[in-house]
């Protein structure tokens, strides 16, 4: 019997360009032509927001005493030569760069400062990426705006483990409980751009397990058994290796739990669609 090849899910893709990064950044295999996770330009670093914990190093033209590199502090407070505390959590870079400039300046410290901030090191901001991916964990938000494919190159990809091509994100927007279902290959299709959602800190990105089917009774290779998307009866048989001599596909039996957490047994045509957890039965021919 023949099955037809699938396109690649997203999880593949995605995999696949870890990889390729891998490779790349140790001289093994040319770099290939994707977009990078995190942009680089002076404008969307200029956005990101300081926070608790961020490191900076802050420099002023043509005065390297007052050039510093420091933390900030529980409260988003550094300290500062001559100026004292001054806060500076919740800042974009701009703005913290304008109000060093503007208490030097006010305490007649420096004529005309021109002061840069620089994040060194990234402590707040940071979202959690968990489940099936390269390297779970917690990963800043470097810039303003990183999309939630953004966020998992960062984390290593999706895992060749990983299931059912979608991705869940909760957090908080607006005060609110937020809850999303992102369906990755919708993602990657004509005209997706939307589906892939600006991540806001403190997010968990969640990466399920694939999910599994189960075949006992007369199948060449009876045991768990990856489900793909919309696999039906007649392709999760061929998967296990077909029937045995002694099986037969008429009274072919699935055992399915219900919402309400009962099991039921329903008799399944080869066309029908499984579903994650379905334990499928094969009788035995009794001709």
């Amino acid at each position: 019997m023949s099955v037809a090849r699938r396109p690649l899910s997203a999880a593949s893709i995605l995999a696949a360009c870890s990889v390729s990064w891998a490779l790349a950044s140790v001289g093994l295999a040319p770099a290939v032509a994707v977009a990078q996770p995190v942009a680089e330009s002076k404008a969307e670093q200029e956005q990101y927001r300081l926070g608790v914990g961020d490191a900076v190093r802050i420099t002023v033209y043509q005065s390297p005493d007052l050039s510093l590199e420091t933390r900030l502090t529980e409260g988003g407070v550094i300290s500062y030569p001559l100026i004292g505390a001054i806060r500076l959590g919740g800042l974009t870079v701009n703005e913290a760069e304008a109000a060093l400039a503007n208490a030097l300046k006010k305490g007649d410290f420096v004529k005309n400062p021109q002061i840069t901030v620089m994040v060194t090191q990234v402590r707040a901001n940071q979202v959690n990426v968990l489940g099936q991916v390269g390297r779970p964990g917690r990963i800043p938000l470097d810039v303003a705006g990183m999309r939630l494919t953004d966020v998992i190159a960062l984390a290593g990809g999706i895992a060749a483990s990983a299931g059912s091509d979608t991705v869940v994100v909760t957090g908080m927007r607006n005060g609110q409980p937020f809850r999303r279902e992102v369906d990755l290959p919708r993602v990657f299709a004509p005209n997706g751009r939307n589906e892939d959602i600006v991540i806001q800190p403190g997010d968990a990105i969640w990466v399920d397990r694939y999910p599994v089917v189960y075949l006992y009774g007369e199948v060449q290779r009876p045991g768990q058994l990856r489900l793909e998307r919309g696999m039906t009866v007649m392709q999760a048989l061929a998967s296990a290796g077909g029937l045995t001599q002694r099986g037969t596909q008429r009274g072919l039996r699935v055992s399915r739990r219900a919402a309400n957490g009962q099991v039921q047994s329903l008799e399944l045509s080869l066309d029908d669609a499984l579903q994650t957890g379905d334990v499928i039965f094969v009788r035995e021919s009794l001709f």
